[in-house]
């Protein structure tokens, strides 16, 4: 990979250059500011760069600004950025994954921990480039079959308060006990997925997911939430502040927002997807693989009432054609 490492510190861009000599897979490139690293990035002969390591505080624009600006950028919509900061407060974190970060590594870090964490985003790396093929296939290619998987979790692009599923999970893993007062996680499914799976091309389906995703963001824009796809036609939720959410209104307003919209397929045919709500879990004293249980349990929760509301259609509309 190429990485770019932007950090105000000499000595950390030197010790980041000696490590990544060390392992020596990986071309390091290094700028001293943001400002700088956005001269660099506006330069049509940089190159493409793989991922990004960036400070946090730093003069003139710091490293969340930076982020968002990577981020709006067309070239670097999904590159990996991972932040390398000794800022651990829950304020950073959250603006971080908010403006776009895949993780978050608080310095002094480890050599073994960096290494590791390098090595996941070069499966990243590697896994998107296969994704990206497959999605935009369709627009492209006569074969109009080729599907993406349906339990992908693919990225959502331009949806305020949406991240990466795999950002998600290192969010959440980032929270400490303390931090975790007060949050809850909770889930969406689109109704019937396996079905506007089966009958749609790839780009079809992505963007009726896209849809979705900004039609939540939209009905949860008065709260603190970060929001991911998690495969499967479901979203995954974190909010803040204490709230706990009241998951039959929130499934109502989401529904009938959907209802009012018009979403068509490439034939011009309308397609009318609705949700369901799996149960809010709280995250409080929960830490360490308890957390990922409590997403996980979030995400099933979804999954298991969208199941029921199929099945309580299907056994209404058997008994009526008995009776």
């Amino acid at each position: 990979m190429r990485i770019l490492a932007v950090d105000d510190d000499p000595i950390i861009l030197e010790l980041l250059g000696q490590f990544v000599e060390i392992i020596g897979a990986h071309d390091l490139t290094t700028a001293p500011s943001a400002l700088h690293a956005v001269d660099m990035l506006g330069d049509p002969d940089l190159g493409p760069i793989d991922c990004f390591m960036l400070d946090i505080q730093m003069p003139s624009m710091d490293g969340i600004e930076l982020a968002q600006h990577i981020r709006n950028s067309a070239r670097h919509a999904d590159t990996p950025i991972l932040m390398l900061t000794a800022m651990s407060d829950k304020r950073y974190i959250d603006a971080a994954f908010a403006a776009g970060a895949t993780d978050y590594v608080t310095k002094p870090f480890e050599i073994a921990e960096l290494k590791s964490r390098i090595g996941l985003v070069e499966g990243m790396v590697k896994e998107r480039q296969q994704r990206t093929k497959k999605i935009f296939a369709a627009k492209t290619i006569a074969d109009q079959a080729t599907h993406m998987e349906l339990f992908e979790p693919v990225p959502i692009y331009d949806v305020d308060n949406v991240i990466d599923y795999t950002a998600m999970e290192n969010y959440v893993a980032q929270l400490s006990r303390s931090a975790l007062f007060g949050s809850t996680a909770f889930a969406f499914t689109i109704r019937e997925v396996d079905a506007f799976h089966a009958t749609m091309t790839s780009f079809e389906f992505y963007s009726l997911v896209s849809d979705v995703a900004e039609i939540l963001s939209d009905t949860l824009v008065d709260h603190q939430v970060l929001m991911s796809y998690a495969g499967n036609g479901t979203f995954v939720c974190v909010t803040e502040s204490g709230w706990r959410p009241n998951m039959g209104g929130l499934m109502d307003a989401v529904n009938l927002e959907l209802s009012q919209t018009e979403l068509f397929d490439n034939n011009g045919e309308r397609v009318h997807p609705r949700v369901s709500a799996g149960e809010a879990v709280r995250l409080i004293w929960k830490s360490g693989n308890s957390v990922m249980d409590a997403l996980a349990q979030a995400h099933a929760s979804a999954e298991a009432a969208s199941e029921a509301h199929t099945k309580s259609l299907n056994d209404f509309w058997q008994n009526d054609q008995q009776a």
